[in-house]
């Protein structure tokens, strides 16, 4: 009892000592996106003018969106209403920005849950045949797929995808989450489908790569090669040893993951016009709507670092080497 208790302690520290540590993560995040959106070369007043517009109609508009204050006390005013929960509304349509990014939220969570697991699961069963069938024809085919899958730009993937599955074969969908007056699951997953090829491809093709070189590098382990000379075989060394010696390092690259697949999401929804934070995220870029850009930017930064802080923390309860150092 008094043991976990004393592990229950330690992952206290170690959670408190992350959740400190991201927050002037978050900080700088915040500043650096502000002053980047700031110095674009964008003006919001464009979207909010007519050609009969007066230069005095611009500068009182400007003046009213507080945009001719310093970048300082925009940046000031701005954080003040996020630590109060406000976001403001947006430039283009007048609407809450927390009440957009609530809405689209789910289908960006959702397609990036979805790839997420497609990857670890894929990409782990192809490496574990890979490695354990090293040097041999599987492991040659699955090696140059997973090259192809590495160096393969997403959004050409994504067009092919289109192409083939769309345009030529006319099996599904390219565009949306759901068809117009259909709410069924079944129309939902359809047109889940090549988003979710499109942003899996590469992370299952990391995985995989990572997990054949761990494989690969516990058979040459002293204690699996005199375990092979005694007679036992390697299928039941591997359900022994191999597979938990070479997964438990997966869960670090899983949140060095989080990265491509939050990126990925940004261009995979504008690509397939899925409704989520990445297709509202470049709207507001093109229309130069700093308080949208801002929301998104930041809701993005914070499911990176969540993310990142859950992989720390499993890693932490997986390996008792990170407890002792924390």
């Amino acid at each position: 009892m008094g043991l976990f208790i004393y592990l229950g302690d330690i992952m206290t520290r170690l959670i408190l000592r992350r959740l400190l540590q991201t927050i002037p993560m978050i900080i700088t995040i915040s500043i650096v996106s502000f002053l980047l959106v700031r110095i674009a070369p964008s003006d919001p007043v464009r979207a909010m003018i007519t050609p009969e517009s007066t230069v005095e109609d611009i500068e009182r508009i400007r003046e009213n969106m507080g945009l001719n204050d310093s970048y300082v006390v925009q940046y000031k005013r701005w954080a003040g209403d996020i630590l109060k929960g406000d976001f403001g509304y947006s430039f283009s349509n007048h609407r809450p920005v927390l009440d957009q990014v609530t809405e689209r939220l789910p289908a960006t969570l959702g397609l990036m849950g979805s790839a997420f697991i497609i990857s670890i699961i894929i990409g782990t069963i192809i490496g574990i045949i890979s490695g354990m069938n090293q040097g041999g024809i599987v492991d040659k085919i699955f090696t140059l797929l997973s090259y192809i899958g590495i160096s393969i730009p997403s959004f050409w993937f994504a067009m092919m995808l289109v192409h083939l599955f769309s345009l030529k074969l006319g099996l599904l969908p390219s565009i949306g989450m759901r068809t117009l007056g259909v709410e069924t699951t079944a129309d939902l997953i359809k047109h889940s489908i090549l988003p979710v090829l499109t942003l899996s491809i590469g992370d299952t093709a990391v995985i995989s790569r990572y997990v054949r070189a761990r494989v690969t590098d516990q058979l040459k382990e002293d204690y699996v090669m005199t375990e092979l000379a005694q007679g036992s075989s390697k299928r039941e060394l591997f359900f022994k040893s191999i597979l938990k010696n070479s997964l438990l390092p997966l869960i670090t690259l899983v949140g060095m993951s989080l990265p491509r697949l939050v990126s990925g999401a940004f261009i995979t929804e504008g690509i397939f016009g899925w409704p989520g934070l990445g297709q509202l995220g470049m709207n507001a870029i093109f229309t130069a709507d700093y308080p949208l850009i801002m929301a998104t930017t930041m809701f993005a930064s914070v499911l990176l670092i969540l993310g990142n802080l859950i992989s720390d923390i499993l890693y932490g309860i997986v390996d008792p080497r990170i407890k002792e150092m924390n």
